[in-house]
C-alpha cells in the first residue's frame, strides 16, 4: 500500500527521539533515502550506523533554535539533493512547570523549538520543493495537547495549537504547487532524554488513556507512511490523531466507580 515510499528522499528532524527513532525506523524499512538531523551529534552517528544508511543518506548536526543552523541544514539538502520529497518536522521539547515559575527564556525556547523551527525549516524545504517541481509531503508532528490544556505544560500545549494553524496555513498556500502539509498526533511514548519524566508520571498518563497502552512503533509509523504516501494524495491541512483516545477524553473518576449495566 505504501510502496511509493521507496526512493523518496525525506528528511527528520529530531532523530534520535522516540518518535523520531521510530519515523526514521519506519521510513528506512520502507525504502526511503533519509536525512536524519539532531543536536546530539554522538547519538546522530550511532543511530544512522544502527539502520546502516547508505548511498545518498546522510546525517546532518543542526540547532533548531539558530535560524542560521536550520538554514545550513536547508542548504545541505539542496546541495546534495536538490530537495526532498518528504519533510517531517518532528522534533519538539516537552519541559514540565507552572506558568508562575516558567522563565521568559523557557518559554521562547520551547516555541524556538516546537513552532519557529517548522515555520523556517519548512519555508526553505518548501521553496525548493517548488523550485524543483517536486510535489511532496509535509508533515508536523503535533500532539493531543494542542486541544487539551494540561497543568505544567501550558506553554507546549499552546506552541503545538500554533503549530497545527501553522500546518493549515502551508496547507493552503503550498497547495497549489502539489505540496501537501498535514499533522500527525502519535499517542504517549515514554523515553525521551529530552524531556525527562518520573515513573509515576509515565504510568499515571498510561492509566488515563482510553485504550489502555501507550503509543508503539506501528501505530506512528501506519500514520506517518500514510500521510507520507499517495494513500493520503487527497488530504491537505489536515491532522491525523493515532492517541488511543487519549485526546478526547480521560478514564479519570472522581467517584467511586459505578456498575456499567
Amino acid at each position: 500500500m505504501f510502496d511509493d515510499i521507496k526512493g523518496k528522499r525525506a528528511l527528520v528532524t529530531g532523530a534520535c527521539g522516540v518518535i523520531g527513532r521510530w519515523i526514521a525506523e519506519t521510513l528506512h524499512e520502507a525504502g526511503a533515502v533519509l536525512a536524519l538531523t539532531d543536536a546530539r551529534a554522538d547519538e546522530l552517528e550511532a543511530f544512522a550506523t544502527s539502520l546502516g544508511l547508505s548511498g545518498d543518506s546522510f546525517t546532518k548536526v543542526a540547532d533548531l533554535t539558530d535560524e542560521a543552523s536550520i538554514k545550513a541544514l536547508a542548504a545541505e539538502i539542496g546541495t546534495r539533493w536538490g530537495a526532498v520529497d518528504i519533510l517531517v518536522n518532528n522534533a519538539g521539547i516537552y519541559p514540565s512547570g507552572f506558568l508562575l515559575d516558567t522563565s521568559t527564556e523557557e518559554f521562547d525556547r520551547i516555541f524556538s523549538v516546537n513552532l519557529r523551527a517548522p515555520f523556517i525549516l519548512t519555508r526553505e524545504i518548501a521553496t525548493q520543493m517548488v523550485r524543483k517541481g517536486v510535489k511532496g509531503s509535509i508533515i508536523n508532528i503535533s500532539s493531543g495537547a494542542s486541544r487539551k490544556i494540561r497543568r505544567t505544560v501550558v506553554p507546549y500545549c499552546t506552541s503545538k495549537t500554533a503549530l497545527d494553524r501553522l500546518t493549515k496555513g502551508f496547507g493552503v498556500e503550498l497547495a497549489e504547487f502539489g505540496i501537501r502539509v498535514n499533522a500527525l498526533e502519535p499517542g504517549f511514548a515514554a523515553g525521551s532524554k529530552v524531556s525527562d519524566l518520573t515513573e509515576a508520571h509515565i504510568q499515571s498518563t498510561i492509566s488515563q488513556i482510553p485504550l489502555g497502552r501507550p503509543s508503539s512503533r506501528e501505530d506512528v509509523g501506519n500514520g506517518l507512511l500514510y500521510l507520507a504516501s499517495s494513500a493520503s494524495a487527497y488530504a491537505t491541512g489536515a491532522t491525523l490523531t493515532i492517541d488511543g483516545g487519549n485526546s478526547i477524553g480521560s478514564l479519570a473518576v472522581h467517584q467511586d466507580k459505578k456498575n456499567p449495566l
